[in-house]
C-alpha cells in the first residue's frame, strides 16, 4: 500500500486507490521548504485580515505548520479528529474521481510543490494549493459538508467525451508550465489547445456545469457582503498574488447563485469576477438547486440520453428501485418518453447499491435491453399489480403471455420466474422462449437464451457511474502524462546545499555554519537568487548583525534592479521581517 490507513481511508473503495502516491517527503529540499515558508508566513500576515475567521483556526485544527511542508501521516493523525482524511496524488486527477474522494471526506493533496519562480502562483496544483488552501477551511463543520455532499452529489455528474479531453489538456499545460525549462512555444500550443477546446466544447455537460459551482465556491469563493467579503476559496487562500488582487475594485463581486454554474473559468488566468455567498449555508441551498436539474434526480428520457451520449459507464433506476448499470448506446422512446433502452457490453443489475445475484456483469457480458412503462389498456402498472392481479393477467410462473407495451414494444414467451424487492414487489420478470419486438423490429430472439425484463413504469434517476462499484473493474485508469521532475544540475544541487546549510543553522540542527560565507557563496555563484537572502537576512536582524543585514538588503536591491518582476516579493519578504512577525 502506498499510503498509511485510518479509519477513514479503509472505507475507500479500490478504484480511488490507484490515484494516491506515496508523498516522498524526503524528496522535498530546503528550496521547497524555504518556499512553503515565505508563502506562508506572508499568507497568515496577510490573509488573517481579509480571510474567513475559519483559516487560522485551520491552520493549527488540521496539522499546518508555517515553517515546513505539512507530513501528510502528521495531517492524518490531526484530520481524523474532525473525520478527515487527506492522500498524496500526482497532480490533477479526473474531476469525478476527485469529486469522489471528497463524499469519502477525503481531502486530495498533489503533494508536489512549485517552484520558487512560481511562487505567487502555478496552474499546477500542489502542496501550497491544497495543503494550504483546501485543509484550513474543512475545520468549519458546516463548510466541511458542503465538501463532503458536493462530492456525493457531483461524482454523480454525467460527463461527455470532451471533459475528458478538457481534464487532460488541463493536466498536461500544468505539467509542462510547472516543469523547469519548457519551452514557451510548447505552452502557447499547451494553451491554444485549451481555449479550442472551450470554444467547442457544445452543450456543456452535467460535470461541466457542476465543475464551475465547484470552481467559483470551493476554489475561488468569496464569502460576506459583497462591499467587504472574504475569503474562502482554497484557489485564493493559496495565491500570495490573486488573494490581494481580488480585494481590489478591478476584480467584479457577485452575488453567488445558481447563475454561476453557467459563469465559465479560464485556469490559465487570474479570475475577472468572483462570486460571493452570505453564508456556507447558502452554499449547501445552491447545490440542491442544481442537483435538482440533474439526470439523477430528474430520471426520464432526457436523462437516459445524456448517459447515451456520454459513452461512459453509468446507472438508470426505474420506479421499482432496479437498477440498470453498463454504457447505455440507444433509447427507444414514444410521445417524450422512453419506451425501451439498450447497453453494450458488460451490465449488471442492482437493487439498492447491491448487485442483484445471478445478475453480475458475467452474466451480462454483451449488454442488456428492457422495456420501460406501463402495459396497453391497463390502469394499473406490472409494479403496482398484487399477486391476485397478475394472476387475472396472466403475469405469473408457468404462462406463455404476450405483454404489449404503450409505443409498441412486445415482449412473448414463457414466464420461468420473478425476481422480487424486500417490500414483495416484482423488480425482474425472467422469460424462456422469448421474443421481444418494437413493432416489426426484432429486439431479442429465443436463440439468445434466457430473457430478463426489468419492471419499472419510468426512470427516476440516472447517474454516472455503477451502482454497485464491486460490479466492474474500475482500476483501469492510465495517466498520460505524470509530473516532470526538474534534472539535478551541479549549479542547482549546489544551491540546495546553500538553502539546506540556512535552513540547519535556522533550527538549530547545525549553528557552526558561517551564514557570511554562505552570503559570500551565493554572491558568487547564485547572484539572482533572492529568497535565501531574504532569509539570511531574517538571521541577521534576529542576532542584531545590522552590518550583515544591510549588505544582504544591498545585494537584494541589485537583484530587484536586474530581475523587476520579484521587486515586489523581496520587498514583502523584507517587510515581514522588519515587522518583527511572530508565529
Amino acid at each position: 500500500m502506498a499510503f498509511e490507513s485510518n479509519y477513514i481511508l479503509d472505507k475507500l473503495p479500490q478504484h480511488l486507490k490507484q490515484f494516491i502516491k506515496p508523498q516522498d517527503y524526503e524528496e522535498y529540499t530546503a528550496i521547497n521548504q524555504a518556499v512553503w515558508r515565505y508563502v506562508m508566513r506572508k499568507n497568515v500576515d496577510y490573509l488573517s485580515k481579509v480571510a474567513h475567521k475559519s483559516y487560522v483556526d485551520g491552520l493549527h485544527k488540521t496539522g499546518i505548520a508555517i515553517d515546513h511542508i505539512p507530513n501528510m501521516y502528521g495531517m492524518n493523525r490531526i484530520l481524523k479528529e474532525i473525520g478527515w482524511a487527506a492522500v498524496a496524488v500526482d497532480g490533477f486527477i479526473p474531476p469525478s474521481a476527485f469529486m469522489e474522494f471528497q463524499a469519502y471526506n477525503i481531502l486530495v493533496i498533489a503533494s508536489d510543490i512549485r517552484q520558487l519562480e512560481h511562487i505567487e502562483y502555478t496552474p499546477a496544483p500542489d502542496i501550497i494549493h491544497e495543503g494550504a488552501g483546501h485543509a484550513p477551511i474543512i475545520a468549519n463543520p458546516e463548510y466541511a459538508e458542503y465538501l463532503r455532499r458536493f462530492g456525493e452529489i457531483g461524482s454523480k455528474a454525467i460527463s461527455s467525451k470532451k471533459d475528458y479531453e478538457l481534464y487532460e489538456a488541463v493536466r498536461h499545460l500544468s505539467i509542462i508550465k510547472e516543469a523547469e525549462g519548457t519551452p514557451q512555444d510548447l505552452i502557447d500550443k499547451a494553451e491554444k489547445r485549451i481555449e479550442e477546446l472551450q470554444q467547442n466544447m457544445g452543450e456543456p455537460s452535467e460535470m461541466a456545469l457542476i465543475r464551475n459551482l465547484h470552481w467559483w465556491t470551493v476554489e475561488y469563493g468569496l464569502i460576506g457582503i459583497l462591499e467587504n467579503p472574504k475569503i474562502y476559496g482554497a484557489g485564493l487562500l493559496s495565491s500570495i498574488g490573486e488573494s490581494a488582487w481580488c480585494m481590489t475594485d478591478e476584480v467584479k463581486k457577485i452575488p453567488y447563485s445558481i447563475e454561476a454554474v453557467h459563469t465559465p473559468f479560464d485556469i490559465t488566468k487570474p479570475q475577472p469576477q468572483l462570486y460571493v455567498t452570505p453564508d456556507f449555508a447558502y452554499l449547501n441551498q445552491v447545490l440542491e438547486e442544481f442537483a435538482n436539474t440533474m439526470a439523477l434526480r430528474k430520471g426520464g428520457l432526457s436523462g437516459l440520453e445524456k448517459l447515451v451520449e456520454s459513452k461512459e459507464l453509468g446507472t438508470v433506476e426505474l420506479s421499482t428501485g432496479i437498477q440498470i448499470s453498463g454504457k447505455f448506446n440507444k433509447a427507444i422512446a414514444h410521445e417524450g418518453k422512453p419506451i425501451y433502452f439498450f447497453t453494450e457490453g458488460k451490465t449488471a443489475l442492482s437493487y439498492r447499491e447491491k448487485e442483484l445475484i445471478g445478475h453480475g456483469s458475467k452474466h451480462y457480458p454483451n449488454g442488456f435491453g428492457s422495456p420501460i412503462g406501463n402495459l396497453m389498456g391497463i390502469n394499473i402498472a406490472i409494479e403496482d399489480m398484487s399477486p391476485r392481479d397478475l394472476k387475472a393477467y396472466n403475469i405469473y410462473e408457468g404462462e406463455v403471455v404476450t405483454l404489449e407495451f404503450v409505443g409498441g414494444i412486445t415482449v412473448s414467451g414463457q414466464i420461468i420466474t420473478g425476481t422480487r424487492n424486500l417490500k414483495g414487489e416484482i423488480i425482474l420478470i425472467t422469460f424462456s422462449n422469448c421474443t421481444v419486438k418494437h413493432h416489426d423490429q426484432l429486439l431479442f430472439h429465443p436463440e439468445q437464451g434466457l430473457y430478463n425484463m426489468a419492471v419499472g413504469q419510468s426512470i427516476v434517476s440516472v447517474f454516472n457511474g455503477p451502482a454497485d462499484l464491486s460490479s466492474f473493474d474500475l482500476i483501469t485508469h492510465k495517466i498520460s502524462d505524470t509530473t516532470i521532475k526538474a534534472a539535478k544540475t551541479k549549479v542547482g544541487l549546489h544551491l540546495e546545499q546553500l538553502y539546506k546549510q540556512v535552513r540547519e543553522f535556522r533550527v538549530g540542527k547545525n549553528t557552526n555554519i558561517s551564514r557570511n560565507k554562505v552570503f559570500q557563496e551565493l554572491l558568487l555563484n547564485h547572484p539572482e537568487d533572492w529568497l535565501l537572502s531574504v532569509e539570511l537576512y531574517e538571521l541577521a536582524i534576529k542576532s542584531g548583525d545590522r552590518e550583515f543585514a544591510n549588505e544582504i538588503t544591498t545585494h537584494l536591491g541589485n537583484v530587484k534592479r536586474n530581475k523587476p518582476s520579484v521587486g515586489r516579493l523581496i520587498d514583502d519578504g523584507l517587510e515581514l521581517v522588519d515587522k518583527n512577525l511572530v508565529i
